[in-house]
């Protein structure tokens, strides 16, 4: 799959996101993520449905998949921003989640959470 520009990807992981034949996986690292931070899952399909990418893709482990960062407020989160990186496939209408951030809070950041994890 190419890599999609921002523009096109915040497109293409909306229209997956809100499409009733959507599915989503979760890397266990996001699960924990989502528990450590207390980020429910509905707020996750809540940035992916209405957020943004304003980053340029990074490459996955897997071949012609990439990774895209998706950032929006969302109805739970207290007026504070979450980052969702996710690898979208809309052939399949797939979504993997591969974590989940707050994107104010610097101490558990490290640089751009798009690069920081192996899935």
């Amino acid at each position: 799959m190419a890599k999609w520009s921002p523009k096109t990807a915040t497109r293409e992981i909306t229209k997956i996101a809100r499409s009733k034949k959507m599915t989503i996986s979760y890397f266990l690292h996001a699960k924990e993520r989502l528990a450590e931070r207390n980020i429910i899952n509905s707020d996750v399909l809540y940035v992916l449905r209405y957020g943004i990418v304003q980053q340029d893709p990074k490459s996955s482990t897997r071949e012609a998949f990439n990774k895209y960062l998706v950032e929006s407020k969302s109805p739970n989160s207290e007026n504070r921003t979450i980052g969702v990186v996710v690898i979208p496939d809309s052939k399949a209408c797939f979504l993997k989640v591969v974590t989940v951030e707050w994107m104010d809070d610097r101490e558990t950041r490290a640089g751009s959470i798009i690069g920081e994890v192996n899935e």
